[in-house]
């Protein structure tokens, strides 16, 4: 659907917002998109983008709709994984298992399918069906040395599973997979493995803080004795003079 020219820069200007604030500010985000929406409620990708920034501020039932929307306007299936995430968030961990054996799984391109495991498995969690989520993480792109974007994360979710499963010793070996594969640290697999190996992070910036304050005492204590002897010699001075 084509709009006006002005109006179709306002949309992309909320649009561009959105996307710029949607990590780090969702509720500004989502206000944004609201606009948008508001603007042009027939355009797909704006009905796409007020659905991600419900999901970033978990009104899940608000961002289901919206991607139902704009699933309905393309014909695309690229929305599934996150779908059926909205229903975890529901608390409908079951329809997300649906969800995972539906023909539109099989449309996904890699990095969807990965994600479609990884939500599916993060079902059977809710489910409380922790060694059903770890065979279903066990995958070959789980197995395979080559890194994508998604490898990080698929790791990460396998070690914790394992983890949740008392199998300590795989879980440490699978968040080092996790951070060997995280470079732009999308994950807190560093984290974890301090936390299994029992390192404890000190805050240096506290420490040097509490040092200074305690340099600081004792000269404030000899301050106060020398403007006291001051006071008293003043005191002694002028008695003598009177």
């Amino acid at each position: 659907m084509s709009l006006p020219k002005t109006l179709a820069e306002d949309v992309a200007r909320n649009l561009v917002m959105v996307a710029r604030l949607i990590d780090e500010d969702p509720e500004q985000a989502y206000a944004y998109a609201r606009i948008a929406l508001r603007l042009a409620s027939r355009v797909a990708a704006v009905r796409e983008a007020a659905g991600f920034a419900a999901y970033a501020t978990q009104k899940y039932s608000e961002a289901l709709a919206e991607f139902r929307a704009a699933k309905r306007m393309t014909g695309s299936v690229e929305l599934w994984p996150v779908m059926a995430d909205c229903e975890r968030g529901l608390g409908r961990p079951e329809r997300a298992m649906a969800m995972a054996g539906e023909p539109e799984v099989q449309k996904l391109d890699k990095a969807g399918q990965v994600e479609m495991r990884l939500v599916a498995a993060g079902a059977r969690r809710d489910m409380g069906q922790i060694d059903a989520a770890i065979v279903t993480l066990q995958s070959s792109e789980l197995a395979s040395n080559a890194v994508h974007p998604w490898t990080p994360r698929l790791r990460y979710a396998y070690a914790d599973a394992l983890l949740a499963a008392g199998r300590e010793d795989e879980a440490r070996e699978w968040f080092g997979k996790a951070l060997e594969a995280d470079k732009d640290g999308t994950t807190d697999a560093s984290d974890r493995l301090a936390e299994l190996d029992g390192v404890e992070f000190v805050d240096a910036l506290g420490e040097d803080e509490d040092e200074d304050e305690d340099d600081a005492a004792p000269a404030s204590a000899d301050a106060a004795d020398a403007d006291k002897s001051d006071g008293k010699d003043e005191d002694e001075d002028g008695t003598s003079e009177s």
